[in-house]
């Protein structure tokens, strides 16, 4: 079945995948470093292997950053991956306990692991806060690693049952037979699997580009999808009692990345573009707001005070956004001593300025 975000499922999504598609889901990238070396991995070259941790695009230090964050973006849930979050075991128990406690039990925590590190004493812990655990198998870098993939979900299952669990891996072309047999000894031990269709990255482009062609879009792999709608018919045709989701590029870019930051609080007076970026109208401070000389915040403020109660000072900014209905009765009045800019910005964090110019101006 094609689900309204452009992916495939057999059953019902998944929560965690529900929630993801929805943009409901904050993304915790606790680190780069992982236990296994996995020739298909598709983190970019600034987080493999770094030790920065990210809640979305916002770096965060602490706990209290990455409660703001899930603050900002609204967020019901959140996704914990890496790297490995078992290489970094007592961060990642501390931020998801963090969450629980601030958000309790019905924000949704799921996290994504592979094999070499989980252990019963690990498991046990964060059981007390994830409600899904998703686990990255090796079979598909060798194929020798089926029986120990097997081990460690039958040592998962035996501490938090089956409906906790599933298995998430690219959807790599020319692998749907071993993929769907994994999946058929699996089948009582997990309640869902995850296939994602395989993307290239700036860290495994070299081999990627030699073993495969991509689509259109220059960033899928060809066959991935159909290899993908292969393996749904076969579970359909075998009757598996399990949920399996095909979570193509387009459901990512065009729909979670999309819905989550469209949920994301904006400033006051702020305009939200069908892009989800957003623009704004203001003057800044300095320089670059004024023609001719520094003018404080304080300064503008006054100043706009007088024309307008429609106005909002972003100090991080360093700028008095004014109300877009505004604009020509504030730069008529104060056009010979401002500037005022047309910005438009990411709703993330860092605030990410895609254009500006200044009204009035060619």
């Amino acid at each position: 079945m094609k689900t309204k975000f452009d992916s495939h499922c057999h059953g019902c999504l998944p929560e965690g995948c529900r929630q993801c598609v929805e943009g409901k889901k904050l993304v915790l990238f606790i680190g780069g470093k992982c236990s296994r070396s996995c020739w298909y991995c598709s983190l970019s070259t600034n987080r493999k292997n770094s030790p920065r941790c990210f809640a979305n695009e916002r770096e965060i230090k602490n706990s209290r950053e990455l409660i703001h964050e899930a603050l900002e973006g609204e967020s019901r849930g959140c996704g914990i991956t890496g790297g490995d979050p078992l290489v970094y075991f007592k961060k990642t128990l501390k931020y998801a306990r963090a969450l629980r406690k601030k958000f309790g039990k019905n924000f949704h925590i799921h996290i994504y692991l592979p094999f070499p590190l989980v252990d019963k004493r690990k498991i046990k812990k964060l059981a007390k806060y994830v409600d899904e655990f998703r686990f990255h198998p090796g079979f598909l870098i060798d194929i020798k690693r089926i029986p120990s993939d097997i081990s460690k979900l039958r040592l998962v299952n035996s501490i938090i049952g089956s409906k906790k669990m599933g298995v998430e891996m690219p959807m790599i072309p020319g692998l749907e037979k071993e993929i769907y047999s994994f999946i058929e000894k699996i089948k009582n031990l997990v309640s869902f699997v995850n296939l994602n269709e395989f993307e290239i990255s700036d860290t495994n482009f070299n081999i990627v580009t030699k073993k495969y062609k991509l689509n259109k879009d220059t960033y899928s792999i060809n066959g991935s999808l159909k290899a993908g709608l292969w393996i749904l018919r076969e579970v359909k045709k075998n009757r598996l009692n399990m949920q399996v989701h095909l979570c193509s590029a387009k459901t990512k870019n065009s729909h979670q990345y999309y819905r989550r930051i469209v949920r994301r609080k904006i400033l006051p007076f702020g305009n939200r573009t069908g892009e989800g970026t957003v623009i704004y109208f203001a003057i800044y401070d300095g320089e670059k707001g004024s023609k001719k000389v520094k003018k404080s915040l304080r300064a503008i403020k006054r100043d706009v005070k007088r024309v307008t109660k429609n106005y909002y000072i972003d100090k991080k900014g360093k700028r008095v956004i004014i109300n877009m209905e505004d604009v020509e009765d504030v730069y008529d009045k104060l056009g010979e001593r401002y500037k005022i800019a047309r910005v438009e910005e990411s709703p993330t964090h860092e605030r990410e300025v895609m254009s500006f110019w200044y009204v009035g101006e060619d």
